[in-house]
């Protein structure tokens, strides 16, 4: 059974999905959802335990053909590294979906829901597990195309969740045709599309035009997917109106998924020939990087939708995962993969609070949350926390990857764009603030509502709301790992020492 664990990790909830469509009761629909998703997150914590117990990539071949003729999954140390934050996420935010879903989604419409939340959960873990290019395009559709469904059904409540479906397909669309686009190129040029083997053929190619044409293609849709400034439209739109529970799901790890693809692809891929275009192609991350990070915040300071406010805060935290990625360096790509799953603690975290208010109201604003501070204090301390690790304050996750993202910076001598990142961080004190103001500053007014919280309710938002802080206290294992999922990519790609 162990040998099989890496295929176990994507089939439960591939599996599972159909199951919970035949089922006629909300409740079970939702506990097939909760086991494969528990055994799922059980099953990558074992991986990446054995991973790194012996420090060697597990391979497993499907149908017994090995590479590069067959399809293989292989877990290493990067995508050991990711799938416990995706199947993790996928877990808790499960957990809270029982009441979010109550409140937001009819109830014949639950196995259904249920059915594209597995869907969405087997495709992003495929995309992780998976060593070969074009698995990677067929499990982005599965996620994608469930993705699109579960904003859709945020119509229920929200008629703005159609249109910002739509415009998330078309774009979506847009940029998976881009890859897989890059990916055609790449096959003609090659004649494989086993990632290993790719990077192997490439270095023995005379000309790598083409294959710079195609890495072009590829991370213009990944891009998209990622929601990189400035193809970021898509993104504030979806998790605004989108369910609460698929808010939370898709900010912690659907565009996380995308930077392990474009992590995988530029540097396990395209890492043997780097030198010849290293300065362009960090120049380009660093740029849009810093450039989303500044209009991310401050789109999100002159927010007062609380939803859209963090889906504007996600543009800039993406950015920062870009500059890591654009220095070039494995300290840079270490810090991209610990904000990668910091953020999506506090994402998660932050979503699943707010969540808790939008089961209530139908918009979740800051005059909605006016004098909540008192009525709902677990959800509104979750809020807090969340913003505070989202500046980067000490003790909070966020403080560990705002700091080895400027140690990367300064290491490679790049001050200017250290000091732009400090102060892009910081300024997300701005909104954070004006929710500290609005919640324990402020009376709530006469006429509006009483919110309500249970334990049920809060829960999910704090066990990410206490890894937030754990990880902030003691992130030598965090940072350990990240490290090691940096180093499968070999030594650093600029210096080139190891």
């Amino acid at each position: 059974m162990m040998q099989h664990l890496p295929i176990l990790q994507v089939i439960i909830p591939l599996l599972a999905a159909p199951i919970a469509a035949l089922l006629t009761r909300r409740h079970m629909a939702w506990g097939i959802a909760l086991v494969a998703s528990g055994l799922a997150f059980v099953i990558s914590l074992v991986l990446l335990a054995q991973v790194q117990r012996t420090g060697a990539p597990i391979i497993y071949d499907l149908g017994g053909w090995p590479a590069p003729i067959g399809i293989v999954y292989v877990i290493d140390g990067a995508s050991a590294f990711v799938l416990p934050v995706i199947s993790g996420i996928g877990f808790v935010a499960t957990l809270a979906a029982r009441h979010l879903v109550i409140a937001e989604i009819d109830a014949r419409d639950h196995p259904l829901f249920f059915t594209a939340w597995l869907l969405t959960l087997a495709g992003m873990l495929g995309q992780v597990t998976t060593g070969d290019a074009f698995n990677i395009f067929v499990f982005l559709e599965i996620s994608s195309l469930s993705g699109y469904a579960l904003v859709a059904m945020g119509a229920g409540r929200d008629r703005r969740a159609l249109p910002a479906a739509f415009n998330y397909l078309i774009l979506g669309t847009v940029g998976a045709t881009f890859y897989v686009i890059g990916l055609g190129l790449l096959y003609m040029l090659t004649g494989t599309l086993n990632l290993a083997d790719l990077g192997v053929r490439l270095a023995e190619l005379d000309n790598l035009r083409p294959a710079y044409v195609a890495l072009a293609f590829i991370a213009l849709g990944l891009f998209l997917k990622m929601a990189l400034f400035p193809l970021h439209l898509w993104l504030a739109p979806a998790y605004s109106h989108a369910p609460s529970a698929v808010t939370a799901l898709m900010a912690a790890t659907a565009t996380k998924v995308s930077v392990y693809v474009l992590i995988r692809i530029l540097f396990g891929v395209f890492g043997f020939e780097f030198p010849n275009m290293a300065d362009a192609v960090g120049s380009v991350l660093i740029t849009l990087g810093l450039l989303g990070a500044f209009v991310g915040t401050l789109a999100a300071i002159v927010e007062t939708d609380l939803k859209r406010l963090f889906a504007q805060s996600s543009i800039a935290q993406l950015g920062y995962m870009a500059i890591g990625l654009g220095i070039m360096t494995s300290a840079g790509i270490a810090a991209s993969f610990i904000h990668l799953f910091n953020h999506a603690l506090m994402k998660g975290a932050l979503f699943l609070a707010l969540g808790v208010i939008a089961a209530q109201t139908l918009q979740v604003s800051l005059h909605t949350i006016k004098g909540a501070g008192r009525q709902i204090p677990m959800t509104m301390t979750a809020v807090l926390v969340g913003g505070l690790a989202l500046i980067g304050v000490p003790l909070t996750a966020g403080f560990i990857s705002k700091l080895y993202l400027i140690r990367a910076l300064i290491d490679s001598e790049l001050w200017a764009v250290a000091g732009l990142a400090f102060v892009s961080s910081a300024m997300a004190l701005v909104y954070v603030w004006k929710i500290v103001e609005h919640a324990w500053l402020t009376d709530r007014p006469a006429d509006a509502p009483e919110l309500t919280e249970t334990f049920s309710q809060w829960a999910p938002a704090w066990i990410l709301v206490l890894a937030t802080i754990g990880f902030g206290v003691y992130a030598g294992p965090l940072v350990d790992a990240a490290f090691g999922a940096a180093h499968v990519f070999g030594a650093d790609i600029m210096q080139g020492t190891p």
